[in-house]
């Protein structure tokens, strides 16, 4: 029987399927996760703080506009039979260009313009493809299918870091990137092309229901968290250190950033079979409530020793928690308009973006620790809270699991 009558999805499937996301996360592992602050600092001297800030709005708010504009369009060719192709490729070709393009800018304003037009290319292809899987793979197996591309968002992170370790912040990079980003927009389309796909139900018109709210709602207070976490970890490894000459802070927190990726791997391949068995509610509960436990413990007991393993269970409750959510909102969004509302669902991801600093910073001056000691081990108390309150408001939700 072949692939095009096929109607169940295998892991090979599954893995072609989600291999572009890992092209697209290894570009943002290296370029969000190190690059751009690298090279703000290289072209913006005393202003690169100043600098960074605005860079990251742009790209964030091109990104949002992007999504939403592209979104419906895509849903609107899908509904005649498209299988959003030109979206994975255009947006590819483009966002390699602009790979390149960042790490040659020799000014301030080259590399505000070609990171805009990064995230501008980039999202031509995450508004359509965060529609992949109900357009592919059957109910039964988009459990299994999410906890592929929750592995391929935590694989392909962690390989963004690393290169841009090896390789430092130069052209190479950009080149090597693009490549790697081209070659698995290959894998895939020429897998999506070969595949029939799921039939679409009735349509109906997009309304901003109690559902989509909640889900949307959930999502953001948990990454809200990550990014809270994410943003003042290398301050709380600092102050973890202390004085300590064996390792400085910026090695100690790249590490654990790499650690919590590539354990996030395997937590995405833990959840995949429960998330097509068990309440996604739970799943997604069980991932947030080891991140938060995790992130408590790092306020609760300030012991070197101790951060790596529970860097651990955090990235193990990352995985998780990516694999149920993505499987959740492919089952409860409305397959006529899946890009559009997963665009909508994707600014619970960029807002949190600019939000998480502004806020842990009102909290922190409020608490009176935004100047002292306990400054960053109060900023992981505050990202525990905000991930249990995002896990906890998933059960607004109807129970979603076993295919339904």
């Amino acid at each position: 029987m072949n692939i095009a009558t096929r109607s169940r999805t295998t892991d090979a499937d599954a893995l072609r399927i989600t291999l572009l996301w890992f092209g697209v996360q290894l570009a943002w592992g290296a370029v969000l996760g190190l690059s751009l602050q690298a090279r703000v600092v290289q072209l913006g001297g005393t202003n690169a703080l100043a600098a960074y800030g605005l860079i990251s709005t742009a790209g964030a708010v091109a990104a949002a506009i992007v999504q939403l504009a592209v979104g419906p369009f895509s849903d609107r060719l899908r509904r005649g039979g498209d299988k959003r192709l030109g979206f994975y490729v255009a947006g590819s070709a483009g966002a390699a260009i602009a790979l390149i393009a960042l790490y040659a800018s020799p000014t301030m304003a080259a590399l505000t313009v070609s990171f805009i037009a990064l995230q501008a290319a980039m999202n031509v292809v995450i508004g359509p493809y965060q529609a992949i899987l109900p357009d592919l793979v059957p109910a039964g197996r988009i459990g299994s299918a999410s906890g592929w591309m929750a592995a391929m968002q935590s694989a392909g992170n962690a390989a963004g870091a690393i290169l841009a370790t090896v390789l430092g912040h130069t052209v190479l990079l950009g080149a090597v990137m693009a490549a790697v980003l081209l070659g698995s927009c290959a894998v895939t389309a020429l897998h999506v092309r070969a595949v029939t796909l799921q039939p679409l139900g009735e349509r109906a018109p997009i309304q901003v229901t109690r559902k989509l709210v909640d889900l949307f709602v959930s999502r953001a207070l948990v990454y809200v968290g990550f990014y809270t976490m994410l943003g003042y970890f290398f301050f709380y490894v600092s102050s973890v250190l202390g004085r300590s000459p064996a390792i400085d802070p910026t090695t100690a927190s790249g590490i654990a950033v790499l650690l919590f990726t590539l354990v996030g791997a395997g937590g995405a391949a833990i959840a995949a079979k429960p998330a097509d068995r068990l309440d996604e509610r739970l799943v997604v509960t069980i991932g947030g409530a080891l991140m938060g436990v995790a992130l408590g413990l790092l306020a609760v007991v300030h012991i070197p020793l101790l951060v790596p393993f529970v860097i651990v269970v955090a990235g193990v409750g990352w995985g998780i928690f990516l694999c149920a959510d993505w499987a959740f909102a492919c089952r409860i969004l409305p397959p006529g308009a899946l890009a559009t509302t997963m665009a909508i669902w994707n600014v619970a991801v960029v807002g949190p973006q600019m939000v998480a600093p502004a806020l842990t910073t009102i909290v922190l001056r409020a608490s009176g620790t935004l100047q002292s000691p306990f400054g960053p081990r109060a900023a992981m108390l505050v990202a525990a809270l905000e991930i249990a309150l995002g896990a906890a408001w998933i059960w607004r939700l109807p129970r979603q699991g076993r295919g339904e």
